[in-house]
């Protein structure tokens, strides 16, 4: 197992946090300052601002480095890392790991600028061709403003992940221009449908239409991923999005990419219906939504009314109250997102959906 030597001085300060061991997403979002919390008007200024040109970062190939950072929460289990280098030398992959992908300050894989630091170094260094998130928690979004969006500019790369990583995926994007790529992490199954989509999109360089696993009528139930249709039609945009309870939290922050003409993509897991409806309005009051050119819902596992509260709206009806009203393709389902079979989709690149199928098409390889 390889592993980066010291990280130089300035890159590392050793900021204390409280000692504690888990966390509970919401709880920290409900901490968050007023501005980020409940998204100013900043919001609706970045939606319509220019993007800065679009940068591909180079195809993963055999025998290729890839760096492993933990840029949010802990990786508690240290075997974590084998099974994650077992499953990249599957793909012919070479890893190296990050100084404090195996640190613990409190529920933080280290502090905000230690993280930060490995993110930085990552990119800079020029023996690493890409780069794998461990897992995702909680903690990103306190990173974006120790990173040096100059270092990532000037040497592009393959930077993959999901859930909290939404944060860093998005801030990248917006600051550079680079393509990220919203997927696997580094712990996740590799093996089937999610190692072909991560392979075909950064190390094939396929500009792949992106949709659901096939299934038909001898499929189990659980294996069947279908979709659904909100609005039929076809459009074209940058693909931008991740995880919704992220994304609401972005708000009003200077790090979140502008949403005029893209196609939006979002996914939770384990939050109640009335939470998804006050995001997904949030996120309307802000006006993120106003301009998008298209929307698709992906995986919502373990999203229901909360215990007691059996009356309601269904998700798929909160969903079409907010979406249908903009006029665009939009469809539900994809299997982006917080379950086992999961697309990598590349975030900047451009894509054509089409509603009613249920897939996302590159246009252009997401990759060089």
């Amino acid at each position: 197992m390889a592993r980066l030597g010291d990280v130089p001085r300035w890159a590392i300060s050793c900021s204390p946090f409280l000692p504690l061991r888990s966390v509970n997403r919401r709880h920290l979002l409900r901490s968050l300052p007023l501005g980020a919390a409940l998204g100013l008007a900043g919001g609706a200024a970045r939606a319509t601002e220019p993007r800065p040109t679009t940068v591909r970062p180079r195809r993963l190939r055999p025998g290729d480095t890839v760096g492993l950072i933990s840029p949010a929460g802990v990786t508690t289990d240290p075997t974590d890392i084998g099974r994650a280098q077992a499953a990249l030398a599957a793909l012919g992959l070479e890893t190296v790991v990050a100084p404090h992908a195996l640190a613990e300050v409190g529920y933080f894989a280290g502090t905000d600028e230690q993280r930060a630091a490995d993110v930085t170094r990552m990119f800079a260094d020029r023996q690493v061709d890409g780069i794998l998130t461990m897992r995702g928690g909680w903690g990103c979004a306190r990173l974006l403003p120790h990173l040096d969006f100059e270092v990532i500019r000037a040497n592009p790369k393959v930077l993959c992940g999901f859930s909290d990583v939404t944060s860093l995926l998005l801030a990248i994007t917006a600051r550079t221009g680079l393509v990220t790529f919203h997927g696997p992490n580094a712990t996740s199954n590799l093996n089937g449908f999610t190692g072909q989509s991560f392979r075909r999109v950064v190390m094939d360089a396929d500009a792949v239409t992106l949709a659901n696993p096939p299934f038909g009528p001898d499929t189990p139930v659980l294996a069947r991923y279908p979709t659904t249709t909100l609005r039929p039609g076809q459009a074209r945009g940058p693909l931008l999005g991740g995880n919704l309870t992220v994304l609401a939290s972005m708000v009003g922050t200077p790090f979140l990419p502008p949403l005029n003409g893209a196609i939006l993509f979002v996914e939770d897991v384990g939050e109640a219906i009335y939470r998804i409806d006050r995001m997904l309005t949030q996120i309307g009051q802000a006006g993120l939504l106003d301009g998008i050119a298209g929307f698709v819902f992906g995986a919502c596992n373990r999203c229901d009314h909360d215990s007691g509260d059996s009356a309601g709206f269904t998700l798929e009806e909160v969903i079409r109250q907010h979406i249908e009203p903009l006029g665009v393709p939009a469809y539900t389902g994809a299997t982006i997102g917080h379950l086992g079979p999961k697309l990598t989709v590349p975030l900047g690149a451009e894509v054509e959906i089409d509603a009613e199928a249920g897939t996302l098409r590159l246009t252009a390889p997401a990759v060089m």
